[in-house]
């Protein structure tokens, strides 16, 4: 793939029909309601979690799972998946295409995303991932013990804990080279022996007659145009989730194998299951 796994161009996002703009209405506002009310009832019924059960959540993952698969029917696009999530604690790795890529991880399994420090702080979405439990780190190589020891904290809580290790998002017709460096938590003598990993691939599908980067959300693209033209659509997307075997982090010698692997594994589900 090279350094240009991108095109040069981006897909045009149209300016919406009038149907279109109906559409966006239709869909914003039920979204809208949808993503907040149920972030407020997360939050109140965290009030009675947090003191019971701690860094356990054993009620409000479920809120954010159906938060996220009825998003999908407010949005009218179809949500598929093949494959066993991961039971149990354990790290899943996926490919990054999309700000789409949150609700489509959290629609069937309950999941926590590992995230930069930088997140925490953004305006409105930092909120949404502190509230749903995101792990912020920060990714240099003086912070591994803090990173090893947030990592020992959650998955002895029973989390599965989610990064995108391309480190970056694509135009979701392909996977990038994956950063061997985002795996070093997880070989500490602490970790390796017991700990499952299983890769995910996120596949989109863009609705007939539109670009087939259409769901697709990197680089410099703004996040408005690109929320309008996917509420706009017409005719239904599609994305669909490939949960791939765990295996075992302790079959690997390094973090170099492991990674190149659970790429591997991503990349095949796409070749597979994304339709030309």
């Amino acid at each position: 793939m090279g350094d240009t796994w991108y095109s040069e161009t981006v897909p045009e996002h149209l300016r919406p029909t009038p149907m279109g703009w109906v559409r966006v209405i239709l869909r914003a506002v039920p979204l809208i309601v949808l993503v907040f009310g149920g972030l407020l009832v997360l939050l109140a019924l965290r009030l009675i979690e947090k003191p019971l059960f701690g860094a356990r959540r054993p009620m409000t993952p479920h809120i954010t799972q159906r938060v996220c698969r009825a998003a999908f029917v407010v949005l009218g696009m179809r949500f598929t998946t093949d494959g066993v999530p991961l039971q149990g604690a354990g790290a899943v790795v996926a490919n990054h295409a999309s700000w789409l890529d949150i609700f489509a991880l959290n629609a069937r399994k309950r999941i926590y995303f590992v995230s930069k420090s930088e997140v925490a702080g953004w305006p409105g979405i930092g909120w949404l991932a502190r509230a749903t439990g995101t792990v912020f780190i920060k990714r240099d190589r003086s912070a591994l013990r803090d990173q090893i020891a947030v990592f020992q904290n959650r998955l002895a809580a029973g989390h599965k804990l989610l990064f995108f290790p391309e480190g970056t998002s694509s135009d979701g017709l392909q996977v990038l080279p994956f950063k061997p460096a985002l795996f070093a938590a997880f070989f500490d003598p602490d970790l390796r022996p017991t700990l499952q990993m299983q890769a995910v691939s996120v596949i989109y599908t863009a609705p007939e007659g539109m670009d087939a980067r259409f769901y697709g959300w990197w680089g410099d693209m703004d996040f408005g145009p690109h929320l309008i033209s996917t509420l706009a659509a017409g005719s239904p997307g599609n994305v669909h989730v490939v949960y791939h075997p765990p295996v075992n982090v302790a079959d690997f010698p390094d973090r170099k194998t492991l990674a190149k692997a659970m790429e591997d594994q991503v990349r095949s589900g796409l070749t597979q299951h994304r339709l030309p």
